[in-house]
């Protein structure tokens, strides 16, 4: 099999073992009906590809078993599964092959071969040495408000939820941190967590290792301005937008370092992470459109976040400029872009739109009887980015979702999580280049 093929079949397999398991009596809450296989099959999904959107409250509808359950699937679908199965395998003391290494160079999109054993080293190292500290922060505030065993317990499941950007909370009742809108210590645990884990590890590597901007790579470089950027003109623009919106930042009990700290909170947020402290049902129109672009964009390769990614994003308004300055090399930081990561980029974006437009179009359809009311099409259209770019948040309606739907939902995260491009090439039949002998003559057509 193709490495492609090995990813795609490797995250269904983890996905299945989860769905097994949360189907059990044991992973059900004490005076909680048995998980359906759907909503097994959706939580499991959900976890795994650190998604968030949840069908029952993972506080109050899942047992500790099921808890933990979850908790194992984000670890497992945030790090990804072969660079699980690289620590197993040396754990056990046995080599690393040619083939493991040709699935984790696909699957950390890795430019070279060499050093990626040691790569896979240095990721599991700065994922659980983040994931403590930010368990040791959380402590701080949980300990003495639920008792040692319970606030332990809560700062390690959200530490771990919080850096592989998966979205699940044991808060309880569909409450998320709403709660702790105006904590500075939770707010900003949560906002460090979710931009490190988000910024791949490619880039905090390279961090270390250059401790200098000028000297960084070209990636992380891109890397660094873009979510710079993006979370920036998130931050503006949630604050200006809700500023006046009584049923978010304008609510009457929260001060002005309250509302910049939401703002802040939800811009960061729509990079893949899926906690909120703001109502998301309540957001204004434009603040949801806005949501749904930062979430489509996502966070960045080799990381813990979904969507497109930010350098896929940046490519590709590097692709518009370029045209519409009549140029014909893709250039930036003083380097040319190859054609080839180019046409990577558009089509990981076009085949990304299309599947949000499609399986949006499929929701809407599906939920015209909807009950709820919360179904509107703005609802759902957020709903399905949501679940492509594996983020989490929700305007409500996921809970209230038809069995049909909810199946779709676990297509659009699988879609998501392994990736658009590497889904299609799993999918497709590749040739091989170098038994092309000779090329076709040029044409042209007509566009724009």
């Amino acid at each position: 099999m193709d490495p492609p093929q090995v990813l795609v079949i490797g995250f269904a397999a983890i996905i299945i073992i989860g769905m097994v398991l949360l189907s059990l009596p044991i992973a059900a809450a004490p005076g909680a009906p048995r998980a359906s296989m759907t909503d097994s099959l959706f939580t499991a999904t959900s976890a795994v590809c650190v998604t968030g959107l949840i069908v029952r409250d993972t506080a109050t509808g899942w047992s500790t078993f099921g808890q933990i359950t979850i908790l194992i699937l984000i670890q497992i679908g945030g790090l990804g599964f072969m660079t699980m199965a690289t620590l197993i395998l040396m754990l056990m003391g046995r080599r690393v092959g040619l083939r493991e290494r040709l699935v984790l160079q696909e699957a950390l999109n890795e430019f070279s071969l060499q050093g990626l054993v040691s790569l896979i080293k240095k990721i599991i190292i700065l994922t659980f040495s983040f994931e403590l500290i930010g368990t040791m922060l959380f402590s701080i505030r949980f300990i003495p408000q639920y008792g040692f065993l319970d606030g332990l317990y809560k700062s390690i499941f959200h530490s771990i939820s919080a850096f592989c950007n998966a979205g699940f909370d044991i808060m309880g009742n569909y409450t998320s941190f709403t709660n702790y809108g105006s904590d500075l210590l939770v707010n900003f645990t949560l906002i460090i967590l979710i931009v490190i884990g988000g910024l791949g590890f490619t880039v905090l590597i390279d961090i270390g290792r250059k401790k200098s901007f000028r000297r960084l790579s070209l990636h992380s470089k891109v890397v660094l301005v873009m979510s710079g950027v993006l979370l920036t003109v998130g931050f503006l623009f949630f604050l200006f937008m809700e500023l006046s919106n009584k049923n978010t930042l304008g609510a009457e009990h929260l001060g002005w370092f309250d509302k910049v700290v939401g703002a802040l909170f939800q811009s960061v947020t729509t990079r893949t992470a899926g906690f909120n402290t703001i109502d998301q049902n309540s957001l204004t129109m434009p603040s949801k459109f806005m949501s749904s672009i930062l979430m489509f964009i996502g966070a960045s390769p080799a990381g813990t976040g979904g969507g497109i990614k930010t350098t896929t994003f940046a490519v590709v308004v590097l692709i518009v400029l370029t045209v519409l300055k009549g140029r014909h090399e893709i250039t930036l930081f003083d380097r040319q872009l190859m054609l080839g990561t180019a046409y990577r980029a558009v089509t990981i974006t076009v085949i990304g739109f299309v599947i949000v437009v499609i399986f949006g179009m499929i929701l809407s359809v599906a939920e015209q009887g909807n009950l709820s009311g919360l179904a509107t099409f703005d609802n759902v259209m957020f709903e399905s980015v949501s679940a492509f770019a594996t983020v989490g948040l929700s305007s409500g309606i996921t809970p209230t979702l038809s069995t049909p739907s909810k199946l779709f939902m676990v297509v659009t995260m699988f879609a998501g999580r392994v990736g658009p491009l590497t889904l299609a090439l799993a999918f497709s039949r590749r040739y091989n280049r170098s038994r092309i002998k000779h090329k076709y003559p040029e044409g042209k057509i007509m566009v724009g």
